[in-house]
């Protein structure tokens, strides 16, 4: 499944519910574990709202929410700089960055990229990933995300990354539907078929990988 049943359920919550909810789970690591206080005031402020949806260690449980953890931090900033623009429209964040300063998403950004990518606990189906693998030697992921898809730069890690959320992200893409993001997946992903996203979503998401 893709998950995009999910954006309603998002939609209907508050930044008020989504804070309270992100609460509970940093308060279940404990302070410590989030290094909460090494935050700006700004970004502080929104820590729990990132984790009602993100996970508190980076790590979304919610369905076609993607992983933070460990991602390029120069990635991330660029996302966030989108979105608080309003140049990226995530329906899900609308108003959650209002008002931070470019240091809070900067500090944001460091905050998950420092965070650990724990390995992949789904099961990996051999003959899907080959087929994954072989979709994306033709796509020529490896050439912009690197071979072991950690990502760089203002390019995303994928390796690790949830299935469900790389799959609509992938058809998002191939259907042109990503307002503010770059054309180049869309011409990279350009005449695969769903089969073959969905094989390319698996093998990414289950690749072993490394900090």
């Amino acid at each position: 499944a893709d998950g995009r049943h999910l954006s309603s359920e998002l939609l209907a919550l508050s930044p008020a519910a989504l804070i309270g909810a992100g609460a509970l789970a940093l308060a279940a690591l404990g302070p410590a574990s989030v290094g909460a206080q090494a935050l700006p005031a700004g970004a502080a402020s929104r820590l729990a709202s990132c984790a009602a949806c993100h996970g508190a260690d980076g790590h979304a449980a919610l369905p076609a929410v993607p992983h933070l953890a460990g991602q390029p931090r120069l990635f991330l900033e660029n996302r966030l700089v989108m979105i608080r623009e309003g140049l990226s429209v995530v329906p899900s964040m609308k108003g959650l960055l209002d008002g931070l300063s470019d240091e809070d998403l900067v500090a944001l950004s460091r905050h998950y990229t420092a965070m650990p990518l724990k390995p992949e606990r789904a099961p990996r189906d051999a003959a899907r990933a080959a087929r994954g693998a072989a979709v994306s030697q033709r796509a020529s992921c490896g050439g912009c995300h690197l071979p072991d898809y950690r990502g760089q730069e203002q390019v995303p890690r994928l390796a690790g990354q949830r299935e469900d959320y790389l799959v609509q992200s992938m058809r998002d893409f191939a259907a042109g539907r990503t307002g503010g993001r770059d054309t180049a997946m869309t011409n990279a992903l350009l005449g695969l078929t769903d089969a073959e996203l969905l094989d390319l979503a698996h093998h990414l998401a289950t690749v072993p990988h490394s900090r």
